[in-house]
């Protein structure tokens, strides 16, 4: 852990708005980022409903935390002693916000600006990733998924999403006839409801999976979801994928020492 920052309330206060608007409220030596946030003490609320699923003990562990936002689950890692911590996320501002977070706090965190597309570029995997309120911002979110576990991931997979429609989650045959469609219509069945325009007034809101499609596309992935400690929260293993994906997203390649060009497979 780095040296904790030596400045004073009014300097926090006035940094933190610097950087605009906060989504994760964050107490930077008695400053929330987000007072008024619409969700309250986000991520904090969440967080205490599903912390006790994650190690306590996370010494000599890396940990990968793909979109950071503004740093709350990177420092909580690092917190409980992982070794290495790389948060990534696209949103430069947000990036700016962690950055300024881990310095008040004292927490040595490398962050970077990726997209979850090309997390291939990192070239390792990492023994903790956490992949929480990402996917529902995604055009293509299974392809994420897939991306994660073929490149990322290496054994423990924390997953979130918003999820809306039923809770219930229907035990579904491995095949059905093709004249069979009723179980398209229990409110069990895995449905990943296509946002066309914007909800909650968010234009990168794509998509809602109700509880059932979250389980269903990250066993698809290749992740045994091992316990649910919050609706909306998956603890997983990385296993391997149980049918090949077809899926193909190319990394990156690198030219000259830039990320321009050409990708390669």
């Amino acid at each position: 852990m780095s040296k904790a920052s030596a400045m004073s309330k009014a300097q926090i206060r006035a940094r933190a708005a610097a950087l605009g608007q906060w989504f994760h409220n964050i107490d930077l030596d008695g400053v929330p980022t987000a007072p008024d946030h619409f969700l309250h003490d986000y991520p904090n609320v969440k967080w205490r409903r599903f912390e006790h699923a994650i190690p306590h003990d996370l010494t000599g562990r890396t940990v990968l935390d793909i979109g950071c936002n503004g740093g709350f689950y990177s420092m909580e890692m690092k917190r409980r002693g992982a070794e290495r911590v790389l948060g990534i996320d696209f949103d430069a501002r947000y990036l700016a916000q962690a950055r300024f977070a881990a310095e008040v706090k004292g927490y040595d965190i490398e962050f970077r600006q990726l997209s979850v597309y090309d997390v291939a570029e990192l070239g390792e995997r990492f023994d903790v990733v956490l992949f929480m309120g990402v996917l529902y911002h995604l055009r293509h979110p299974l392809l994420a998924l897939d991306l994660i576990h073929e490149h990322v991931t290496r054994d423990f997979f924390v997953f979130q999403s918003m999820q809306r429609g039923s809770p219930q989650v229907d035990e579904v045959r491995a095949d059905y006839d093709f004249f069979e469609d009723a179980h398209f219509d229990s409110p069990g069945y895995p449905k990943l409801h296509f946002i066309e325009h914007r909800y909650a007034s968010d234009p990168t809101n794509w998509w809602a999976p109700n509880a059932a499609a979250s389980a269903a596309m990250l066993r698809s992935a290749g992740f045994e979801v091992l316990q649910q400690p919050e609706e909306e929260v998956f603890i997983c293993r990385h296993l391997e994928r149980p049918e090949p994906s077809g899926a193909v997203y190319p990394a990156r390649r690198k030219i000259n020492g830039t990320g321009e060009g050409s990708r390669s497979a």
